[in-house]
């Protein structure tokens, strides 16, 4: 193998951590499509903030099913993690498609996000995967890009719907499509990096399959790798719902009128948006001191804002309102890719993508109960909803710390 200088290897491991965040921008944009269109869904088909959530939550039961078909099966490590990338992203763009021109009723509408979700199972963990695959010695840096991406991701469909106001939704959902099928093959010219074991001959692979599909759950016999869990599955009961409800946040205060100069879709967008730089923020505080300490001062964080938004959002200024939603929504998501990293780091590499992929699998899972009970409480007693999203912060807090003993990597 040809030797390469310092400068060369810099610049080759910038290339590919930079393409796969790009990629996952664009892949997973996806995933809240349908919540730009709220309002519009909203008036062409008479349903509700809960209603809402149940698209939302379709969304999240077909990214389940996915990440359990990849786990169980060993697809995430028995075939090339650009591949299947790439073949998710024609598929969850084809599904997109689908309900944007097909779905005329909250039934169908389900079934096509469902479908979606399906397909995002193949975009997000593998896009965790090839993260690995190629920087190693960075991955929580690495990985903090990448949920930096995904958090983008989430919350590009809000700008497309502010920067098309005058457009039909189908328009917005359908140019989320566009820009999922660009990432796709962004990763299918990259393929896979040389950093993790070389996948078995087929023969072999189908020889070991059933102890392969039992030993996925051998990660969580590892403390360490338990620990991260606990955190991240705490995280996962806050982050979608608070990302679902941020319209219904900012239509029930007194922000639109603040800032006239946008409307709901660019103030949700915002909001959402600007945990991509926490998740940076995040990555860069953990090249010093570690992923463990970042990952809990962010749940820290994102809990104590959620306790204070409940507690006083009656009596804020709006001035005051916005900056507490910007720093919820700035750690409310930093967290993310450190307990990645953390589970990532203390796995068996061999089967690194699919304990990545059962632990996604358990995390979306408890996101359809946080975000189906949100939306549901939401609609009863308005915003003191927000009381429903402090417990998984806690939780997760101290499932972490009594799992761990230790706040150390």
């Amino acid at each position: 193998m040809k030797a390469t200088s310092p400068s060369m290897e810099t610049n080759r491991w910038l290339r590919p951590s930079a393409v796969i965040a790009v990629a996952q921008l664009l892949g997973t944009s996806l995933w809240f499509s349908a919540n730009s269109a709220a309002p519009d869904l909203a008036i062409s088909w008479n349903i509700t903030a809960s209603d809402i959530g149940w698209l939302t939550s379709a969304v999240q039961a077909g990214f389940i099913a996915g990440t359990l078909i990849l786990a169980i099966f060993g697809l995430a490590d028995r075939y090339p993690a650009s591949r299947v990338f790439a073949l998710s992203t024609a598929l969850g763009a084809v599904f997109n498609g689908l309900f944007a021109l097909a779905a005329h009723g909250l039934g169908d509408a389900m079934a096509y996000r469902f479908l979606v979700g399906l397909s995002l199972a193949g975009i997000y963990p593998l896009g965790m995967k090839l993260i690995v695959s190629w920087e190693p010695a960075r991955t929580g840096m690495a990985l903090a890009q990448l949920v930096a991406m995904l958090t983008l991701g989430t919350a590009l469909p809000h700008l497309l719907r502010e920067l098309g106001a005058g457009l039909p939704w189908q328009s917005v959902v359908l140019a989320s499509s566009a820009l999922a099928v660009a990432g796709g093959l962004m990763i299918l010219k990259l393929g896979d990096g040389p950093f993790l074991p070389a996948r078995r001959p087929r023969a072999a692979a189908d020889s070991a399959a059933a102890p392969a599909r039992l030993n996925v759950l051998s990660a969580f016999k590892v403390r360490k790798f338990r620990a991260s869990a606990w955190g991240y599955f705490g995280h996962m009961w806050e982050l979608y719902a608070f990302w679902t409800v941020v319209p219904v946040l900012v239509a029930r205060t007194d922000l639109a009128s603040f800032l006239p100069f946008t409307g709901i879709p660019g103030i949700s967008f915002a909001i959402i948006a600007v945990g991509a730089l926490g998740c940076i923020l995040g990555g860069l505080v953990s090249r010093r001191h570690g992923s463990a300490p970042v990952a809990l001062g962010a749940l820290c964080l994102s809990g104590l804002s959620g306790a204070i938004f409940a507690l006083s959002w009656h009596v804020l200024p709006a001035t005051a309102m916005m900056a507490l939603l910007v720093l919820w929504g700035a750690s409310v998501v930093a967290d993310s890719p450190q307990f990645s990293a953390l589970s990532a780091r203390n796995c068996p590499p061999e089967i690194v993508g699919s304990a990545l992929a059962i632990q996604n699998s358990i995390g979306f899972a408890i996101t359809v109960v946080s975000i189906a009970l949100t939306t549901s409480v939401l609609e009863k007693i308005g915003l003191d909803a927000a009381w429903v999203l402090v417990p998984g912060p806690v939780i997760g807090l101290l499932g972490y710390v009594l799992t761990a003993r230790t706040i150390r990597d």
